[in-house]
């Protein structure tokens, strides 16, 4: 149960004579880490009793003339390093990924991916690192999840998975990877271990036509089934353009962010099907899940806007104005009090990151910071 915000209440006499809202005071530290992708830094960035303060920026890349485009983050399971993918490489159009030390954040080695190397997360089981190279050179086409062991700096393999795959989470047990391919409106589903495709779940009719229609075909292939649908008659206009996906929840649901469509998915692991969709503002684009599956929060990327979802009732219970527009990167903290959201901004602007309550679902704190602020991991509270 959230609890009531604490008011202060100020009597003379036994005259009630105003009712201020006492402002929220962080218990502990929480620290974590922000792209900004045009100012080629990563912010490490405190929340505290104090709000929100810089504690340091880390200049990222190797080519001074160049802007390579720090882009998402992850944090080892240990929470001892932190890794980084740098969208465009030199010489190009590959990008990277580089590892670095959480206590001195000290550059420790890199490894060459793919095209543009975007979301990224670690196995808690195996150690791996799973990164979906999105790929924006050139025409659309499919593109892959590159696997690396972060102890050697070397990547173990890719594994094709579609156009343009983006929002990359993982499982709590590490064995599971899940991302979504943007242009071709399909959920994936790795398997860790094997480093392969497990299961895939077309999003729209014509998505999962698609999947069904290569499934059919490859059983010809091998002798079995024989058949392709026709696409006649389907409904060829709906379009989701997903960006994110969140972790599974301890209730089996997976949250897709479906950015073209102005709608969330729910998925169920188990079926492997769309349980439920909920109608948003425009363009939802990154979105992150409480641990207890209860709480979703939303950036609405389009709308200028910070959306919050209880889970269990299907509604959005809260909804919050960014102080600058194209809201990006959203983590809820691993205690479900507060939730810190990246601000792009747009031209001269800096960015920014915005802190909100999650008893209140108000803005608590705003700092801002490096250009283009983007990818954000979430390190540690003490």
């Amino acid at each position: 149960m959230k609890k009531a915000p604490i008011v202060a209440l100020v009597a003379i006499t036994g005259t009630l004579l105003a009712v201020v809202p006492a402002i929220p005071q962080a218990q502990g530290t929480y620290t974590f880490y922000v792209a900004a992708e045009s100012d080629d830094v990563v912010e490490k960035i405190a929340f505290g009793p104090g709000g929100l303060s810089l504690i340091k920026s880390i200049e990222v890349g190797s080519w001074p003339t160049e802007i390579e485009g720090p882009h998402g983050l992850g944090i080892s399971p240990n929470g001892e390093f932190w890794y980084l993918s740098l969208a465009h490489g030199q010489p190009g159009p590959h990008g990277n990924i580089v590892k670095y030390s959480t206590g001195d954040d000290v550059w420790l080695g890199e490894v060459a991916v793919g095209m543009f190397p975007a979301t990224l997360a670690v196995s808690p089981s195996i150690g791996l690192l799973y990164v979906a190279n999105f790929n924006l050179h050139g025409l659309p086409e499919p593109s892959s999840i590159s696997v690396v062991d972060p102890e050697s700096m070397t990547e173990v393999g890719q594994v094709d998975v579609g156009v343009m795959p983006h929002g990359a989470r993982m499982n709590r047990e590490g064995s599971k990877l899940y991302s979504v391919n943007m242009m071709d409106d399909v959920l994936v589903e790795i398997d860790a271990y094997r480093i392969e495709v497990s299961r895939q779940l077309g999003l729209t009719r014509h998505a999962q036509h698609q999947i069904d229609g290569a499934h059919q075909q490859r059983m010809a292939q091998h002798g079995g089934e024989a058949g392709h649908e026709e696409v006649d008659g389907m409904d060829m206009s709906e379009i989701i353009k997903p960006t994110w996906a969140t972790s599974p929840t301890p209730q089996g649901k997976i949250y897709v962010a479906g950015n073209g469509a102005g709608k969330i998915l729910e998925i169920d692991l188990e079926d492997w099907e769309i349980t439920r969709e909920f109608a948003t503002p425009a363009g939802p684009y990154n979105l992150d899940v409480s641990l207890d599956g209860t709480l979703l929060a939303v950036t609405y990327k389009s709308s200028r806007s910070v959306g919050f979802w209880d889970l269990n009732a299907g509604k959005e219970v809260g909804r919050v104005e960014t102080l600058r527009p194209i809201p990006h990167g959203i983590v809820i903290t691993p205690d479900a009090r507060y939730a810190f959201a990246t601000i792009e901004g747009i031209g001269g602007e800096p960015g920014s990151v915005e802190a909100y309550d999650l008893t209140t679902f108000k803005r608590i704190g705003n700092l801002d910071i490096g250009k283009q602020a983007g990818g954000i991991a979430f390190w540690k509270i003490n």
